[in-house]
């Protein structure tokens, strides 16, 4: 489906990088005999899902002005994303982020090779050249917590937070806690704690939960976060908890033959956004629909794991629906 010409509905704000997976799983990083460089970064994932199924979606990023950056920017227009908000620096590269796997799919970041973390294009996202535009026509930003680690990118986060509150776009903040991006750790937490004001919608992992609030009960999340309109809490190839202006269950993800499971967080999250462009915000208050939302969003995040790369092994509309309908046919019988 194209999204070309039409009004943008979702900003993604953050890295866009490639990840270096193993070419051998179950290897350490010394073992590793060759590596496959493919086109990742949270935030670029969650756009071109979106691209993908449907949802006009723009990314604000900022990449080295090298072969790397240009060949990321070109996938990112190939696929329908806007590119409006893309920067360019000059002296420091795009950056390129190290992945091991296990024999089972499952991925482990192993760092940036010889250079710092802070010495990548993204650390410098300048808040003076974000497209004021794009804010008066979206529906959403979606961003998480990477770009807090670099002084300039947190200063171009939070003016993104306060164009989104002037434009009244809903704020969508997948957590990705990822160490190995921060010089020091003890800044993240207080700077996380800043941004609960801003977030209507706030997607974790089980273990990021657990680290910020005791518990992996998005319910109980969402009790504590008073003004928030939904909480998601994944936990892998195990059930999905959710709370959506107050409607609280749980999902089994779909079951699938497990390649890679890179991505497959930022698929879910896409795939959940795609349901409330596409449904209306207004659904989540319907017990069901809310329940449904998710199952689409699990059924987007468990095809991503049966391919390699998190942008190449998206899906299209026709493969998700294909597995929804044989999961309802399964449920059936």
């Amino acid at each position: 489906m194209t999204t070309a010409n039409r009004p943008i509905k979702v900003i993604c704000l953050g890295e866009i990088l490639f990840d270096r997976l193993a070419d051998q799983a179950g290897k350490t990083v010394s073992e590793v005999a060759s590596w496959t460089d493919y086109p990742g970064g949270a935030p670029a994932n969650v756009a071109c899902a979106l691209a993908k199924l449907g949802t006009p979606s723009a990314f604000i990023g900022r990449v080295g002005k090298d072969p790397q950056g240009e060949q990321l920017v070109r996938l990112l227009e190939s696929i329908g994303v806007d590119i409006s908000g893309v920067q360019y620096d000059e002296q420091a590269p795009t950056r390129q982020v190290y992945v091991t796997r296990s024999v089972e799919g499952d991925r482990t970041f192993a760092g940036f090779g010889e250079r710092r973390a802070d010495r990548f294009a993204d650390a410098y996202l300048a808040q003076d050249l974000l497209p004021t535009k794009l804010f008066l026509e979206a529906e959403y930003l979606v961003l998480g917590t990477l770009e807090l680690a670099y002084p300039q990118a947190q200063a171009a986060v939070f003016r993104a937070l306060e164009l989104a509150e002037e434009h009244d776009l809903k704020i969508v903040l997948d957590v990705n806690w990822r160490p190995m991006f921060w010089l020091n750790q003890d800044e993240a937490l207080p700077l996380i704690e800043q941004l609960w004001q801003y977030v209507d919608f706030l997607k974790l992992a089980k273990e990021e939960a657990q680290w910020l609030f005791d518990t992996a009960n998005a319910g109980e999340i969402s009790d504590r976060l008073a003004s928030i309109e939904g909480v998601l809490v994944s936990d892998g190839d195990a059930q999905v908890s959710y709370c959506l202006r107050k409607n609280k269950g749980v999902v089994e993800p779909m079951k699938t033959i497990v390649k890679d499971t890179t991505g497959a967080g930022d698929a879910l999250l896409a795939g959940f956004i795609h349901q409330l462009c596409r449904c209306g915000i207004e659904q989540l208050s319907n017990p069901q629909a809310a329940e449904n939302i998710v199952k689409y969003a699990c059924a987007v995040g468990s095809l991503t794991t049966t391919k390699l790369g998190a942008i190449a092994a998206q899906p299209d509309p026709d493969e998700i629906d294909a597995l929804l309908e044989n999961e309802n046919k399964r449920e059936r019988f």
